[in-house]
């Protein structure tokens, strides 16, 4: 395999031709690419924004937009295979780059059609009608009366990438972005840019966008975020310590730019009390705990993290996700048989290493960490492969795993007696993104959600019906929130078409009726 040199992408050239960090395959530890040491002019990146890229964006409306996102999306489709042949080397199988790639034209796609919603024509949108008409009546003879209305905010969104989705994540982002009328900056993590470069240089390629409208970083952002302006928007996703740090950015906060995060978090799935080992829900519930163990190698931020179970059944499920996980073949993801593949790089290794040997303190090891593990494939002893991991810890209440997150295919099991305890455990997480509820009873599922719903941006309620369809815990989709409070980042991303509201400025406007009528395109009786 020919090693890559990454380039980035600023204002309209791609940019990097010495070789810096070298990136290394998930796979065999093989050099798959170098990030490039040519330093980067972030002010000439912002300047070719703001003005060739708004003056490009500021000649098309909601509706072309949403066009070219149609048409991108089939363009890459079209192309998805040199993708996925690099897909590969970020340690995730083919299944798990279905996710990742063609869940990411997928929610072009999906924007692309929320558009019919928007209006015909324009860039200005009007919130209303309202109860009483199109306007807000605010004087006796209605003369006088208000509205709100959505314009695209004149700023440019710079988005920060997690290395876990390098195709999706930027897309995802990109999207809403797009159709909201603002030129983006992508950052992706380091250890799986050589993808995300890919998708870039496909893009690019396609000539479909308006230039100007998506520029590429490879490496550190360098003083980017201290050059934003009060137009622009930051949008993040990765953990909830760097989260932290670039949110109290001092030019971020000076300037009330907006800052939206998307962060791990420590999600947790319920077995409810009503459900037994007989039960068809049991079932779904290991295989929900097994899937999102292994699928990305549990490298996602709705992972479930920990399985909450009543006391009495807790050690029928275990037996039965220790059977399971013996059967997912671990190994080179290429190859057809190979169930889970590797994490992302060697440091997250030896990160996820470190994390499990400290949820293993108090705890019991179900499965996983054993000696004889040993991935299947030629060549693969270099690579980032980690044993599916189950722990048990038997005193929940102050166990680390409410803390403590290993990015991987790692889970804690914990027993509960009575659903009050159940609720009480899953708060511990602080704030999550997801969370499942496995039961049959609704009363059940009114009572938990009603409580859980405080700290956790999106729920799933989990029985034989619903499985019939169900995409499953861990699954963002475009229609639907992502993001969830506290540990979780405090953000929102996707949710159909709040997304490309949170993206614009809403602004209140009063005058006369026929005033706001002209304005909005609303007619006035």
């Amino acid at each position: 395999m020919s090693t890559a040199q990454l380039q980035s992408y600023i204002a309209g050239r791609w940019i990097g031709s010495q070789p810096a960090q070298a990136l290394r395959s998930a796979i065999d530890g093989a050099v798959v690419a170098h990030t490039h040491d040519d330093t980067i002019d972030f002010g000439e990146a912002l300047q070719y924004a703001r003005s060739t890229g708004l003056a490009a964006m500021r000649q098309t409306d909601f509706q072309q937009r949403a066009g070219m996102l149609k048409a991108l999306a089939k363009y890459l489709g079209e192309r998805k295979e040199e993708m996925y042949q690099l897909s590969f080397h970020t340690g995730a199988t083919r299944t798990d780059g279905w996710v990742d790639i063609e869940g990411g034209t997928g929610t072009l796609f999906a924007y692309a059609s929320m558009a019919k919603e928007l209006p015909k024509s324009g860039n200005l949108w009007h919130e209303g009608p309202h109860q009483n008409g199109p306007f807000i009546p605010l004087g006796k003879t209605g003369a006088f009366a208000g509205t709100h209305v959505l314009v695209p905010r004149g700023g440019v969104a710079v988005h920060i990438n997690a290395f876990n989705f390098p195709v999706w994540g930027l897309l995802e982002k990109f999207a809403p972005t797009f159709l909201a009328g603002m030129p983006c900056i992508g950052k992706p993590a380091t250890a799986t840019s050589f993808l995300t470069e890919k998708l870039v240089r496909l893009i690019n390629e396609s000539g479909i966008l308006p230039e100007g409208a998506l520029q590429l970083i490879v490496g550190g952002t360098g003083d980017l975020l201290d050059r934003l302006d009060v137009r622009d928007v930051v949008t993040f996703t990765g953990s909830a310590d760097t989260a932290a740090k670039l949110r109290v950015t001092p030019n971020l906060v000076a300037k009330s730019i907006p800052f939206n995060a998307e962060a791990d978090s420590l999600n947790c799935a319920i077995l409810a009390p009503d459900v037994t080992a007989d039960d068809e829900e049991f079932d779904l519930f290991v295989k929900e705990i097994a899937r999102e163990m292994t699928q990305k190698a549990g490298q996602k931020c709705t992972a479930i993290r920990r399985a909450l179970v009543p006391a009495d059944r807790i050690d029928a499920v275990a037996a039965k996700l220790k059977e399971r996980l013996a059967k997912t073949t671990v190994g080179d993801p290429r190859l057809e048989n190979v169930r889970m593949g590797a994490l992302a790089s060697k440091s997250q290794q030896a990160d996820v290493a470190e994390r499990v040997a400290t949820l293993r303190q108090g705890a019991e090891v179900v499965f996983g960490g054993g000696e004889d593990f040993a991935p299947v494939g030629d060549g693969v002893g270099e690579g980032a492969f980690f044993q599916p991991t189950l722990l048990l810890a038997r005193d929940p209440q102050g166990h680390a795993a409410h803390d403590v997150e290993a990015f991987g295919p790692v889970s804690t099991l914990m027993p509960y007696n009575g659903i009050d305890e159940a609720v009480s455990l899953a708060a511990k997480g602080q704030g999550s993104l997801a969370g499942t509820l496995v039961t049959k009873d609704a009363a059940t599922a009114t009572r938990v959600i009603t409580e859980m719903a405080a700290l956790h941006g999106r729920l799933q309620i989990l029985d034989r019906v619903a499985a019939a369809e169900s995409t499953g815990h861990g699954s963002a989709l475009p229609y639907l929130k992502h993001g969830g409070p506290g540990r979780a980042g405090g953000g929102e991303e996707l949710g159909g078409l709040r997304a490309v509201k949170h993206l614009m400025q809403r602004a209140a406007v009063q005058g006369s009726p026929a005033m706001l009528a002209a304005v909005t395109g609303e007619t006035v009786a």
